[in-house]
C-alpha cells in the first residue's frame, strides 16, 4: 500500500485527506493523504526539513500558533473534520509530546495535576491524587518519583522528565499521542525506557512519532511513512518500506544512499 493508492475513512483513527498547509507563501505540506489505524504505532521519517513535524503538528492543530500560516484538506477524527470542531476539545483527544522536555516550573504532582484540573474532569482531591498516580503508572514512572511528588520537577532526569510529560499528556485520556522525536536528547537507557513506554501505551491509545532515528522507526512502528520535500512518498507496513518499499527515493533512504 502506497500513498496513492485509495483507502476508507472507516478504516482508521485519523484519516487525512489532501492535507496541504502554507508558512505564508512556502508550501511546507503537499497533498498529504494517508490513515493512521487505531491501537498502532505510526512512525513519520524523513531528512530534516521534510515536512515530518509540521504534519504531526497539523494533527492536533498545534500550528494554527503560527502566524501567517493555513491549512487546507481535511484530518478526520472518527470520522468527523477537526477543523470543524473547538480546538480545545481536538488537543484534549489528540495529546502532544514536544522533543525537547517541556515540564513546567512546578512539582512532580502538580505538573500532572494542571490537565485535570483545567479541564475540570476530577471533582475532588482524592480523585485527582488517583489521576497523578495513574498518569505516573501509565508513563512507567510512577516508582521513580512516588516519594516526592511535591518536588520540583526540574530536578528530575532527562529521560524521567521526558517521560513526565508523556504522563502530564495522559493525564487527560488522550485518544491520539502525538510523539515529536520524543529521544532525540536521551542516552540510550533513557531511550530503551521510552520505546518499551509506546508498546505499552498503544493498548489504550493511539501513537504517532516523528523519529529521525531509523532503527527506533524500525523497532517500534507498526506502520511507516516516508516523507521528502514536503510530501508523503510512500506509506505501509514497517517491514514493507524498510525491506521492500515500493519508491525507489524510499529505497534511497532507508539504504543510506541520501538523508
Amino acid at each position: 500500500m502506497t500513498a496513492a493508492k485509495p483507502f476508507t475513512a472507516a478504516s482508521y483513527k485519523l484519516c487525512v485527506a489532501d492535507l496541504n498547509f502554507f508558512y505564508g507563501d512556502f508550501q511546507a505540506l503537499s497533498h498529504i493523504s494517508m490513515g493512521i489505524f487505531a491501537n498502532q504505532v505510526t512512525a513519520c521519517i524523513g531528512p530534516s526539513g521534510c515536512g515530518k513535524s509540521t504534519f504531526l503538528r497539523t494533527l492536533n492543530r498545534m500550528n494554527e500558533t503560527v502566524r501567517n500560516s493555513r491549512v487546507e484538506g481535511q484530518i478526520l477524527l472518527d470520522d468527523v473534520n477537526i477543523f470543524e470542531q473547538e480546538v480545545a476539545y481536538v488537543r484534549r483527544r489528540v495529546g502532544m509530546v514536544f522533543q525537547r522536555s517541556n515540564p513546567f516550573p512546578k512539582s512532580i504532582f502538580d505538573n500532572i495535576a494542571y490537565g485535570p484540573r483545567i479541564n475540570g474532569t476530577v471533582s475532588n482531591r482524592v480523585e485527582l491524587r488517583e489521576k497523578v498516580e495513574q498518569s505516573l503508572r501509565r508513563a512507567a514512572l510512577w516508582d521513580e518519583v512516588k516519594d516526592k511528588l511535591n518536588e520540583s520537577a526540574y530536578g528530575l532526569s532527562g529521560g524521567q522528565q521526558q517521560r513526565l510529560c508523556i504522563a502530564r499528556a495522559l493525564a487527560v485520556d488522550p485518544e491520539v499521542l502525538l510523539l515529536d522525536e520524543p529521544c532525540s536528547a536521551l542516552d540510550p537507557i533513557a531511550t530503551a525506557k521510552i520505546e518499551d513506554l509506546i508498546f505499552q501505551l498503544k493498548s489504550s491509545c493511539t501513537i504517532v512519532i516523528v523519529t529521525h532515528n531509523m532503527q527506533q522507526a524500525a523497532r517500534v512502528a507498526d506502520y511507516t511513512g516516508f516523507f521528502l520535500l514536503g510530501r508523503l512518498i510512500e506509506f505501509d507496513r514497517t517491514a514493507v518500506i524498510f525491506k521492500n518499499p515500493a519508491k525507489q527515493e524510499t529505497e534511497d533512504y532507508v539504504t543510506g544512499r541520501f538523508g
